[in-house]
């Protein structure tokens, strides 16, 4: 455009177009020129900084290290056993035939309760014998009275009295003997059938095993007619390592799980940790009692069980701030503001979103919680 033109151009003319040259090329504002010329962060050495203006600022969590009673538990696996000594093997003394079963599998029996009765020629005998006991006895005594009166007529001799109280003795440590065996095998002194015999349940509880069908013979009395159980409470046992057996005490909490139930958890305490160790397993056999009133647990179902290890303080940090580095992990601690330095922790056990750091940090420093995979080469 020469002179003449541009003098022939109105100031209206002059201002749209220079409108429209601005609307081409819009100028460049002094923040934008700030972000284009800051860097995202700088490494000088093993030093990380990150500038004022960085984006990667806003990003970045920083906490203080803290310190927390923490405990170490211990995980064993267990199995769910009766209490020994409420569980009875019922085995007859005597050999014989099962003329009634009082009790079906699953019945509930009291103490004292009839289990089953049997006809036994043993039990016969055992009878015929205390008969005889008793018939001796009634004999002797006779004599001996006898003998008393004759010798307080001065009739008989002092010896023949002596003779006489002597067989009374016998007859009656006969009938002692006699009883205390009816005692042994668990039937009444008093005279009953000649050959029956009822065996009688030792405890509370239901019965869990039956052996025996009415009407047959029983002739081995090391094995059981039936088991009876109480287990309104049962054993939890579990084995303990050898490395954690310090963890675990009489007394202690224990957290169960259940493989049949593995929604429901269920709380006990250390009742006995046990005295031997298990040289192939290099464990000991910790129990714990288990209410069981509603009769869910039974006796060899699997079962995990969690104790409580001792509190002790420790240096914890949010596992968000651990990151890997190779075969080792890393945190990044604030060295002063927005500079920050790598470092290599060592890490125990993890409670929940806290983990344990056992070396390499102290309580009060600073470190990245968040946002630390940013600066993570």
């Amino acid at each position: 455009m020469n002179f003449r033109m541009a003098a022939m151009l109105r100031p209206g003319s002059v201002l749209l177009l220079g409108g429209l040259l601005s609307a081409c090329h819009p100028p460049s504002t002094s923040t934008d020129a700030q972000n284009a010329e800051v860097p995202a962060l700088r490494r000088q050495g093993n030093v990380i900084e990150v500038p004022t203006g960085s984006p990667l600022l806003a990003k970045l969590q920083v906490e203080a290290v803290g310190t927390v009673e923490l405990s170490s538990p211990v995980v064993a696996p267990a199995s769910i056993e009766a209490a020994p000594e409420k569980l009875v093997k019922l085995a007859p003394p005597v050999a014989g035939r099962l003329v009634q079963i009082h009790r079906a599998l699953g019945d509930a029996v009291r103490a004292g309760d009839p289990l089953f009765t049997m006809d036994s020629a043993d039990m016969a005998n055992v009878r015929a014998d205390q008969a005889k006991a008793h018939a001796a006895l009634i004999q002797a005594q006779r004599e001996a009275d006898r003998q008393k009166l004759l010798l307080d007529a001065e009739i008989a001799a002092r010896k023949d009295y002596e003779a006489a109280e002597l067989g009374l003795a016998t007859a009656r440590a006969d009938v002692a003997a006699v009883a205390d065996r009816l005692a042994q095998m668990g039937a009444p002194a008093s005279a009953g059938a000649r050959g029956g015999y009822v065996l009688r349940s030792p405890i509370s509880g239901r019965v869990v095993e039956m052996n025996g069908a009415q009407g047959g013979y029983w002739n081995d009395i090391n094995a059981p007619v039936m088991t009876v159980a109480d287990l309104s409470t049962v054993w939890l046992s579990a084995n303990v390592l050898e490395r954690d057996l310090a963890s675990v005490a009489v007394g202690q909490n224990a957290h169960i799980t259940l493989n049949a139930y593995p929604d429901q958890k269920l709380e006990g305490k250390v009742r006995y940790v046990g005295e031997l160790l298990d040289p192939e397993t290099r464990s000991v056999k910790v129990r714990v009692a288990v209410d069981n009133q509603d009769g869910r647990l039974r006796p060899g179902m699997f079962a995990q069980v969690r104790f409580d290890g001792p509190a002790r303080p420790a240096t914890v940090v949010p596992a968000t701030a651990l990151l890997q580095s190779g075969v080792g992990t890393r945190v990044f601690v604030e060295q002063s503001a927005a500079h920050f330095v790598p470092r290599e922790v060592q890490v125990g056990t993890q409670q929940g979103q806290q983990v344990e750091i056992t070396g390499g940090l102290k309580a009060g420093e600073r470190v990245v919680t968040n946002g630390g995979v940013l600066l993570h080469d």
